[in-house]
């Protein structure tokens, strides 16, 4: 059981490395082969619109064309048997590293033919762990649930199933009077006792369900 694992907050002991650290754990301890990759540690781009992933005389599979340190990564998708994508919520949506890794992970696999179809050669299942300021009351209200289902639905169609973990409300600084904040560092700390350990130990579970090698239940 091979699973990559893609870290896409430039901090790599923040909220959302420790989540991940924690589906890792919950992944290798159930006998799944894990690699670990830090998006902001490595110099890629998002698609740049070549559309050599949609040559007709290409055969498919087909990795993403451009050259730099993602390539070597994307070659190892085909053979593996679990993704997981951990990433902080920026301005609504992923973090700009993520958002480029996904579109040159999931664009040579998108069907321009049949939307219905991927290109990729059978399902796996991806797990998605997203960490965010926003309290959980307004995540709906701000659209979080149309803008991060929008990827869920992404990655289920050219892979396989996907869950996704949240943390709301999380600690953003240690020293909350140094800076700019909608809420106190009491109040923060306060709802982080109550509720990061809960978080990270979903995403353990998280990760015990993507070794099973199982996809996800509807």
């Amino acid at each position: 059981m091979k699973i990559l694992a893609f870290n896409g907050s430039p901090r790599l002991n923040g909220n959302t490395a420790t989540m991940l650290e924690y589906a890792i754990s919950g992944a290798r301890e159930n006998g799944a082969e894990v690699e670990l990759f830090n998006l902001y540690k490595m110099q890629f781009s998002g698609c740049i619109s070549c559309f050599s992933c949609k040559r007709l005389d290409k055969e498919r599979p087909i990795v993403c064309a451009v050259i730099d340190d993602l390539k070597p990564v994307l070659e190892k998708v085909s053979e593996i048997d679990g993704l997981l994508i951990a990433t902080p919520v920026y301005y609504g949506c992923e973090s700009a590293a993520t958002r480029a890794f996904i579109e040159r992970l999931c664009f040579p696999y998108l069907n321009y033919a049949d939307y219905t179809t991927s290109h990729f050669p059978r399902r796996i299942p991806v797990g998605l762990i997203y960490t965010m300021n926003v309290p959980s009351e307004l995540f709906e209200a701000m659209g979080y649930d149309v803008t991060l289902g929008r990827t869920r639905e992404t990655l289920e169609r050219e892979f396989g199933s996907c869950k996704m973990v949240l943390a709301n409300n999380t600690m953003q600084y240690t020293d909350y009077s140094l800076y700019e904040a909608n809420a106190t560092g009491e109040e923060k700390k306060a709802y982080r006792d109550a509720h990061f350990s809960n978080d990270c130990q979903n995403a353990r579970q998280l990760g015990e369900q993507l070794a099973s090698g199982k996809v996800f239940n509807a």
